[in-house]
Formats: C-alpha cells, sequence, structure tokens
C-alpha cells in the first residue's frame, strides 16, 4: 500500500475524531441549556478592592471538577482580569463581553489544586462559588499578578460578609414604639 492510502487513512481518522469532539461539546451544551446565561458587568460596580491579571481556566458544576460549564463566557479557557469591586466580581477575557458575579451570588472562595484539565502545585488555584441562576457552579483562576492568592480570597470573604451583615445597626423599634 502506498503513502496516499495511508495519509488518507489518518486524516480520515482525524476527521472523525474531531467530529466527535464537536458532538460531546454540543450534547454538554444541550444537557447545560437550563443554565442560565453569566451577567454582564455593569458600568459601576463601586471602588476596586484588588484587581489581578489570571488564567481563567474554567468553570464546573459545584462538586463536580470534571463537568465544565459551557454558558456563555464560560466555556474555555483564557487570559484574563479578575476584579474584586464593591458590588461584586468582574471577569474580563479579552474578546468577550466582561462578566459580573453579583456579591449576593458568591458562595464562597477558597484554594484548589486541580480541576477539568488543569492540575498545580497544592492549594494554586483560586476557586470562587457562586449562584449561576440557581445553578451552584465554581470557577477556577491561576493568578499571575503581584497578588497573593490569600490576598484576594480575603477581599472576596470580606465582601460576602458585608452583604450578609445587616444594613443597619440600630435596634428595630418595639411593637409599643411603633404604634
Amino acid at each position: 500500500m502506498d503513502r496516499t492510502f495511508w495519509a488518507a487513512i489518518t486524516i480520515g481518522i482525524l476527521a472523525l475524531l474531531l467530529a466527535l469532539m464537536l458532538l460531546g461539546w454540543r450534547a454538554r451544551g444541550k444537557r447545560q441549556a437550563g443554565l442560565a446565561t453569566p451577567e454582564a458587568a455593569p458600568s459601576d460596580v463601586g471602588s476596586t478592592l484588588i484587581d489581578t491579571p489570571a488564567l481563567y481556566v474554567g468553570t464546573t458544576v459545584a462538586g463536580e471538577p470534571l463537568n465544565r460549564v459551557t454558558a456563555k463566557g464560560l466555556g474555555f479557557r483564557a487570559r484574563a482580569t479578575l476584579t474584586v469591586a464593591e458590588a461584586g466580581l468582574v471577569l474580563a477575557i479579552p474578546g468577550q463581553t466582561d462578566l459580573f458575579i453579583a456579591r449576593d451570588r458568591i458562595t464562597g472562595a477558597g484554594r484548589a489544586t486541580w480541576t477539568i484539565d488543569r492540575t498545580v502545585e497544592p492549594d494554586g488555584l483560586l476557586m470562587i462559588g457562586w449562584l449561576l441562576g440557581d445553578a451552584p457552579v465554581e470557577s477556577y483562576f491561576r493568578l499571575t499578578g503581584d497578588a497573593s492568592l490569600d490576598e484576594v480570597i480575603r477581599r472576596i470573604a470580606n465582601l460576602r460578609s458585608a452583604h450578609t451583615e445587616p444594613a443597619s445597626t440600630e435596634p428595630a423599634p418595639t411593637e409599643s414604639e411603633s404604634a
């Protein structure tokens, strides 16, 4: 058999593999059709608490670090800027609309060692838990700037605790005062 035959077989196998990958990606999108679309960042998010370049690794269904979420803007790894602001988090990926996670949607932040197809040194990834619509998800980042992972986690924790504190520290009126 000549080289042309083997080249045709190789090209056919590669084309089949690419087609199967595309079908798998589309099937994942259909399974996740019920997920909400991430919010676009509003024009005013308040003052910036921390702003750092990062590698966006991916977003997964909470508790399922191999189940990638394919919702608009979340499906692919990319260089990004992660901003922690008074109103929430902004994920800026070049070429895409900036995504926003409101502070009342954040469920937690911590460290992770691996997710999907990325493994790093122990606890080298930033994991942010949040709600995409009603679905709990986790987004993973590899910080590439000068900001420390602990500092970003602390700022996110402070952001969350500021949201859960009561709006007023004055005691509620008693029944006799309100009558």
